[in-house]
């Protein structure tokens, strides 16, 4: 999902929905304003943890706009590199199966140290690539460490004072969101200028420096020790969704929109930069990425028609924007500007399912940790395995093919 989730406990989101649980979750007699003695006070470490998110969040979308400069470096086809973006999204699903529920009892400080390092050693060693099995290795070990997000978003929830909780949690999501688009236009200029290994260089510094940074400035942790059982959890996942049709919808219907989604993006860009029809720079090509600041527009008007209509006319609504996109994409083999309509509709229909399909799977059960971890697991797994086949539809059938993925994995998830 291009966008990291957004649960009560494990990743709270956008949508005033999820940061009112946070709060009705706060210990009994925990005064309203306690956030604010613990938490941010003057906005510094607000966003510090706004910029990390953004930092670490980009690390999964790196590759996808320096794909043909690495199929070039490496003397492969374009086509041939594709999966590599499908590796990025697998490796965070990973990562939130192992990492994110530790977020629960770990001391967060120590973690997102820890985890910030490995991810910049990871991405050292992506630099380093010798070829395309290396570079794979180390983005799947980078990406699996960048799930600091899904740690941060909900201490700033849990610390800050009760009538500044929405506002605080927006600004970590809105600079999630900064970091996906930064990801495909910074990463595109830069790779343009200085080459792709020196993008992932440079993703190194910034990801260790700022995730040192708060890791330092966080508060200290006033929890009580608990042992974590993150292999419990997993194994429970399968049983939980079996138990609740609301999840399985939530979590297959996401998975869809985000598997056509990934198809179409992490591709895009070798449309752009082919020989025909457009021939356009890797730098030009990354400045599509900018199109996906409409998900940070589209975010907080789905959590208000939520409120009002519900989830499930709202996930309707998101599946038909995503879906009229599709022609357009197609379309826009031979024509840009139907790539730039398709582009708008695709990230507004992909925003409006994903805080909708959040929604529900959030209420589904009695356990809204774990059914967020199902989610998004499930959600990226659907994008991993839509870039893993979009790659070799489009070295035989061309862009025709990628679409023709889209297109099925749209069906599948709504049928």
């Amino acid at each position: 999902m291009p966008t990291p989730p957004t649960p009560t406990r494990t990743s709270p989101g956008p949508t005033v929905a999820a940061t009112g649980t946070a709060a009705r979750g706060r210990p009994a007699g925990s005064p309203a304003g306690e956030g604010s003695r613990t938490g941010p006070r003057n906005g510094v470490l607000l966003s510090v943890i706004a910029l990390c998110t953004a930092v670490t969040a980009a690390n999964i979308y790196l590759a996808a706009p320096l794909l043909g400069l690495i199929a070039e470096d490496f003397g492969v086809a374009p086509s041939a590199v594709g999966w590599v973006a499908s590796v990025a999204q697998l490796g965070y699903a990973l990562g939130l199966l192992a990492f994110a529920p530790l977020g629960d009892t770990a001391n967060r400080r120590r973690l997102v140290g820890v985890l910030s390092g490995l991810a910049g050693l990871a991405l050292v060693a992506a630099a380093l690539a010798p070829g395309l099995p290396a570079l794979a290795t180390a983005v799947l070990v980078a990406c699996a460490a960048t799930v600091v997000p899904q740690l941060l978003v909900p201490l700033v929830a849990e610390r800050a004072p009760a009538e500044r909780r929405a506002r605080h949690v927006a600004a970590v999501v809105a600079g999630l969101f900064t970091g996906i688009v930064a990801a495909r236009v910074l990463g595109g200029i830069a790779g343009q200028a200085y080459g792709w290994r020196a993008v992932f260089y440079g993703a190194a510094a910034l990801t260790v420096a700022i995730g040192l940074l708060t890791a330092a400035l966080l508060p200290a942790e006033t929890r009580p020790p608990r042992r974590a059982r993150p292999l419990r959890t997993i194994a429970a996942l399968p049983g939980l969704m079996r138990s609740s049709a609301e999840l399985r919808a939530a979590c297959l219907r996401q998975a869809g929109l985000f598997g056509a989604w990934s198809a179409l993006w992490t591709t895009l860009a070798l449309l752009l930069t082919a020989d025909e029809p457009f021939h356009l720079s890797t730098a030009t090509a990354g400045l599509f990425g900018l199109f996906g600041l409409v998900s940070s527009a589209v975010a907080p008007v789905s959590g208000t028609l939520i409120d009002r209509f519900g989830p499930r006319r709202v996930v309707t609504s998101g599946y038909a924007l995503a879906a009229l996109s599709l022609p357009l994409f197609w379309l826009g083999g031979h024509r840009l500007w139907a790539l730039y309509a398709a582009a708008v509709l695709i990230h507004a229909g992909l925003m409006a399912g994903q805080v909708a399909n959040q929604t529900r799977a959030l209420g589904a059960t009695a356990k809204p940790a774990s059914a967020n971890t199902a989610y998004v697991v499930t959600g990226f797994l659907g994008g991993a395995s839509a870039s893993a086949l979009a790659g070799p539809a489009f070295a035989w059938w061309g862009w025709n093919g990628v679409c023709a993925i889209a297109c099925v994995w749209m069906a599948a998830g709504w049928v």
